[in-house]
C-alpha cells in the first residue's frame, strides 16, 4: 500500500463507486488471464527493507519525514510511524550474480541512508521489532503525515467499532488494548518480489506458501515485545492482530482475516486470490482514482489493504503489459545485509525448487498443513516440528539441513545462479 491517496475522509457513495469500479478491473483482469495476455518473460526480483530509525539510546526516533527529505533517494520512503522507512532495490532478472548484485546495491544504499542518519543523531536498525519499543510510543502523533495512514487508521478502526486487542501466548504472555493502528507499525520485514511468468505464476505462489515456514524460522529475529518474551517471530502474530478486522461473511469458515497466511492453494489460477479480493474483503480506502480501468488502480489499491503473508500483485512491463508478481513478506527485517542477501537466496532457490516440484509432482502437502508449519516455525523457530512430504512430523532445523538448504541449491542452480553466488550465500544459511 505504498501509493497515496487525495482524501482521507469518505461516504457510502464513494464504497460504492469504489466497489464497482473494483469488480470491473477484476473482470478484466480475467479476462486477460483467460487470454494468456500477461507477462509470460523471465522471472526478476527485488526487494524491499523496512528500517527503524532510533537514537542514542536505542529508542524510536520519529523523524522520517525530515530525513527524507533531505536524504533525497528515490529508493527511500515513508513507512506508517515517523521512526520508521523503506529502502528499495532496482529490479535484476533472477540468473547468474543476482545476488551479488543485489548485496552491493543495498550494501551501498544502506550505507549511505545510514550515515545520513547521523546527521540527526540517529542510526538505522534492521530488527523485526524493537526490543525497546513501548506502547507510549505507538500513538497517532508519530504516525508518518500521509493521507493513506490517516485513512487507514479511521477505516480500521470504524470497521472494528472499538480498540485493537492484543493477546499473544508465547513463553510469557502478552495482553492489552490499543486505540488505533499504530501497533502495525512495531513490525518491519523484509519483502521478496518475484516477477514471475504467468504459466507459473499460481505454481510459484504455492511454492512460496510452502517455503514460509523454513524462510520465517531462519529469518526470526524478534522474540521481544513490550518488554514480554513471546515467539522467536513476534513480529506475526503481532502484524495479524493489529489489523485484525474479518472480510465479508460467507467464507467456508467465517469472515476471512485481513493478515493471514491466506485460505488456500491457488488451486488453477493466481486470478483465485484477485476473485477473493473482490469476494470477502470489503473496500477499507474507496478513493476515487479516475484512471482507466487497464491501469488496475482500484484493483492494486485494494489488494494493498490485504495482506497475505505471499501476496500476488499486478505490475507493468516497460510495454505496459500486465505482469504478475508474488511478494514474500515472512522474513524479519535484518540483521545485517549480508543475512538479508543469504535469507533472499534461499527463498529464491527453495520456492523454484518446489515449484518445479509442483508442476512435476502436484501439491505435496496439504494446504492445513503448510498453514501449520508456518505458525508453528514462527512461535518455535529452529526448534520447531513440521510435517513434510512424507507425512512425517521433522524438527526443522534438521529438515533444514538435510534437505532444504539441498533444495534451495538445487534451485538456484536451475536459476542459472554463479557457483560463487550460490555458495557464497548458502554457506550462511549454513
Amino acid at each position: 500500500m505504498g501509493q497515496e491517496i487525495s482524501q482521507s475522509q469518505f461516504d457510502q457513495d464513494d464504497f460504492e463507486h469504489f466497489h464497482k469500479k473494483l469488480a470491473i478491473e477484476t473482470q478484466l483482469l480475467h479476462q486477460l488471464f483467460e487470454q494468456k495476455a500477461l507477462s509470460n518473460t523471465e522471472l526478476i526480483a527485488g526487494l524491499e527493507l523496512e528500517a527503524w530509525l532510533v537514537n542514542e539510546n536505542m529508542r524510536p526516533a520519529p523523524i522520517n519525514e525530515h530525513y527524507l527529505k533531505s536524504l533525497n533517494n528515490p529508493l527511500a520512503s515513508a513507512e506508517l510511524a515517523k521512526f520508521n522507512i523503506e529502502l528499495n532495490t532496482n529490479p535484476i532478472p533472477l540468473s547468474d550474480t543476482i545476488f551479488s548484485q543485489l548485496h552491493k546495491q543495498l550494501q551501498s544504499t544502506w550505507q549511505h541512508a545510514a550515515k545520513h542518519a547521523e546527521r540527526y543523531d540517529s542510526a538505522l536498525l534492521m530488527i523485526g521489532t524493537l526490543p525497546t519499543l513501548k506502547p507510549s510510543d505507538l500513538n497517532v502523533s508519530n504516525m508518518s503525515d500521509l493521507n493513506r495512514y490517516r485513512a487507514l487508521n479511521e477505516q480500521i478502526l470504524s470497521a472494528r467499532d472499538g480498540p485493537v486487542h492484543l493477546d499473544i501466548t508465547g513463553d510469557e504472555h502478552l495482553k492489552l488494548d490499543h486505540q488505533d493502528i499504530m501497533l502495525e507499525s512495531a513490525t518491519t520485514s523484509l519483502q521478496l518480489h518475484t516477477k514471475v511468468p504467468l504459466d507459473i505464476a499460481h505454481h510459484f505462489y504455492n511454492a512460496s506458501l510452502i517455503a514460509s515456514s523454513a524462510i520465517v524460522a531462519i529469518s526470526a529475529n524478534s522474540p521481544y515485545l513490550f518488554g514480554k518474551n513471546l515467539w522467536h517471530e513476534s513480529r506475526i502474530p503481532l502484524f495479524e492482530q493489529a489489523v485484525e478486522i474479518g472480510g465479508y461473511n460467507g467464507a467456508a469458515h467465517g469472515p476471512v482475516k485481513r493478515v493471514s497466511f491466506g485460505t488456500d492453494y491457488a488451486r488453477k489460477s493466481i486470478m483465485e486470490c484477485f476473485q477473493e479480493n473482490l469476494d470477502h474483503f470489503p473496500v477499507l480506502l474507496p478513493v476515487d482514482l479516475a484512471n482507466a480501468s487497464d491501469s488496475f488502480d482500484y484493483l492494486r489499491l485494494h489488494n494493498g489493504t490485504i495482506w497475505r503473508w505471499n501476496r500476488p500483485l499486478v505490475g507493468f512491463e516497460q510495454d505496459g503489459t500486465a505482469h504478475i508478481r508474488i511478494e514474500h513478506r515472512t522474513p524479519a527485517a535484518g540483521p545485517s545485509i549480508i543475512d538479508i542477501v543469504a535469507n533472499s537466496a534461499f527463498y529464491f532457490g527453495l520456492a523454484k525448487n518446489l515449484c518445479d516440484h509442483i508442476i512435476e509432482h502436484g501439491l505435496p502437502l496439504q494446504f492445513t498443513q503448510a498453514r501449520d508449519n508456518f505458525y508453528q516455525a514462527a512461535r518455535h523457530g529452529l526448534n520447531s516440528h513440521v510435517t513434510w512430504f512424507d507425512g512425517n512430523h521433522h524438527r526443522l532445523h534438521h529438515l533444514l539441513t538435510t534437505e532444504l538448504i539441498p533444495r534451495a541449491i538445487s534451485g538456484l542452480e536451475s536459476f542459472g545462479i554463479s557457483t560463487t553466488d550460490s555458495k557464497l550465500y548458502m554457506d550462511i544459511i549454513r
